[in-house]
Parts: C-alpha cells; sequence; structure tokens
C-alpha cells in the first residue's frame, strides 16, 4: 500500500466514530460565503479584496467582502437602472412588496437572531427582540406606502380660478450609511423608508458589523424586490462613502452611520450636485416608533397649477 493511499484511509478511519449500533458519520463545517448585494445579484468586491469580522469577543466570524471604489460606482449605476421602474410603481404595490420582505425574514428569525447577537454581544433573547423589532419595522413602512401622500401633499387654496395641487415625488439614488451599533434593526431603520417612498438605495453596511446588512440582501432577492432597488456594500465606510459623496449621479447621501468629521467631509462633497444630506441624529432608541421624518427626507414635492375655467358670464367656476 502506497503511503499516500495509507494516509487516506487513516483519515477516513478518523472520520468515524464507533458507536454501540455502528459508526458515525462525521463532517466538516460548511462555512458561509459572504458576498456584495448589487443590481439583484452576488458578486464578490472586483478587488478580490476581504476583510475579517470578529464577534464583541474578538473571535473570527467570517471575511466579509472589501468593497472598492468601483463596487461603489457599480452599485449606484444599478441603483439608477432601477430607479425608474420602482419610482412608477403604485404605492399599493411598493407596500406588498416590504410586507413580504417582513414575511420573508419572519421565515429566517433563528439566522438573523443569531448573527445579531454575534455581531453586537447580545444574549439570544435580546437578539431576537431586534430581529422581531427590524421585522415589524418594514410591516410598519409597508403600511406607510399609499398614506405618505396624503399626509405631505394635497390640494393648496389659491386666490384665483386655478387648481393648485402638491403631490411628493421620490428624489432619486440614495446613498445610505448604516448606522454602525445597531447592525440589523438601525439598518433597516434607515433603509426601509428610503425605498418605500420610491427611492432606490446604495447601502454602506455596518464597518464592524457587515454580516447582518450581507445576510439582509439574501432576504431581499427572494421577496419581490427589482434588482437594483437596494444594493449593499461591506468595507471601510470612509472608502465607500467617499465616491458616493462626490457621486454625480447620487441624488441624497444619510450620513446615519458616519462620524462628526466624516460627515462633515462627505457634506462638502455632497454640495457639488446639490445632494439632500440628512445628517447623523443621536437614535438612543432604534425600538421607538419612527415617525415619518426618515421618509419625508428624500421626497420632492411637485406643485401643479391648472386653470379651473369660467362656467358662464357670472364669472363661476368649478
Amino acid at each position: 500500500m502506497s503511503e499516500k493511499t495509507d494516509k487516506n484511509v487513516q483519515a477516513g478511519k478518523a472520520a468515524t466514530a464507533d458507536t454501540a449500533g455502528g459508526t458515525e458519520q462525521r463532517r466538516l463545517s460548511v462555512f458561509k460565503t459572504y458576498k456584495l448585494y448589487v443590481g439583484g445579484k452576488f458578486p464578490r468586491s472586483e478587488s478580490g479584496r476581504v476583510f475579517e469580522v470578529t464577534d464583541s469577543g474578538g473571535n473570527w466570524l467570517a471575511n466579509a467582502p472589501l468593497s472598492s471604489r468601483k463596487d461603489a460606482r457599480d452599485a449606484v449605476v444599478a441603483a439608477r437602472k432601477a430607479f425608474g421602474g420602482w419610482a412608477g410603481a403604485t404605492a399599493y404595490n411598493r407596500g406588498q412588496v416590504l410586507y413580504r420582505v417582513a414575511e420573508m425574514l419572519e421565515g429566517r428569525r433563528e439566522q438573523f437572531a443569531s448573527e445579531v447577537a454575534d455581531a453586537e454581544g447580545l444574549s439570544q433573547a435580546q437578539a431576537a427582540a431586534q430581529v422581531d423589532a427590524a421585522v415589524d419595522r418594514w410591516v410598519w413602512y409597508a403600511g406607510w406606502t399609499d398614506k405618505i401622500a396624503q399626509i405631505v401633499g394635497g390640494g393648496n387654496p389659491v386666490a384665483g380660478p386655478f387648481f393648485n395641487l402638491s403631490s411628493p415625488e421620490p428624489t432619486g439614488v440614495v446613498a445610505v450609511l448604516a448606522p454602525q451599533e445597531s447592525s440589523f434593526l438601525g439598518l433597516v431603520s434607515v433603509l426601509a423608508p428610503v425605498i418605500a417612498t420610491g427611492n432606490t438605495a446604495v447601502v454602506v453596511a455596518s464597518e464592524k458589523a457587515p454580516l447582518p446588512a450581507l445576510s439582509l440582501g439574501e432576504v431581499l432577492a427572494t421577496s419581490d424586490v427589482p434588482g437594483g432597488v437596494v444594493n449593499i456594500l461591506s468595507g471601510r465606510t470612509a472608502e465607500i462613502a467617499a465616491p458616493l459623496a462626490a457621486h454625480q449621479d447620487v441624488n441624497a447621501i444619510d450620513l446615519a452611520g458616519a462620524g462628526e468629521a466624516l460627515a462633515k467631509e462627505l457634506e462638502i462633497a455632497a454640495a457639488d450636485n446639490l445632494k439632500r444630506v440628512l445628517r447623523p441624529q443621536p437614535v438612543d432608541n432604534w425600538v421607538a416608533t419612527p415617525g415619518t421624518d426618515r421618509m419625508t427626507a428624500f421626497l420632492e414635492t411637485k406643485t401643479v397649477w391648472h386653470p379651473t375655467g369660467s362656467l358662464g358670464a357670472s364669472g363661476s367656476a368649478y
């Protein structure tokens, strides 16, 4: 018997354990390969780079893609391509899609609870509560999709024979820097209002805890969300955010996950094409009802004037 064959036999014996009723086959763990989510697909970073993600105790969890500037530009192209169809869909349809996200996320509750627990150093019960709140957050925004227009739009009284109507429209492509500390609930809380109102998003996941965000891409891909509506990147926040803030085809940016110094730099870069900028706002409790501010932050108001016309010599009008 050759030396190579003998080693294989020994390895085979090592892979089995004798039990009272026979042998029990051992198996290797299958480690998950985390990828980006861009244009409805799951590419690796074009640079081929990865970085180590650890839990709160410093233990290795996985290698995550280290996105490059090229990845950021590709995500913007995908978001722009998807914008017309998503913005043109009915608000009711967008609500159905967001509710479907909640359904699919509910079915993977245990997986996300485990990932959030590892990422944020929470107990399993605390992490499960965070995931439940994230599911509820999707449902909450799903209900708002066809109601926000009644809050921020409507008929305006004018002194003259005119109809004057205001209606909200999505801003366009929104870059979203996810909160650093709340890797999942915080992410959902800043992402859901952006797409609920018809925008498309390029998300930069939490730098130190990106895995729940990357797994969310898998949920979105199976939840009727059109490819490109949400694009998720992982890596160094400052490295990815800089080209997004300066990109001429990005219409707005949410700086929720940026520190004070970085936020100032990005705001200056965003001024070049007059992007809407939502500066970081301290949030003590992401579970609390978020209100409508994040939805209205990325809406434009279109106002239309139309003559009513005269019904007769008396000057009355309809």
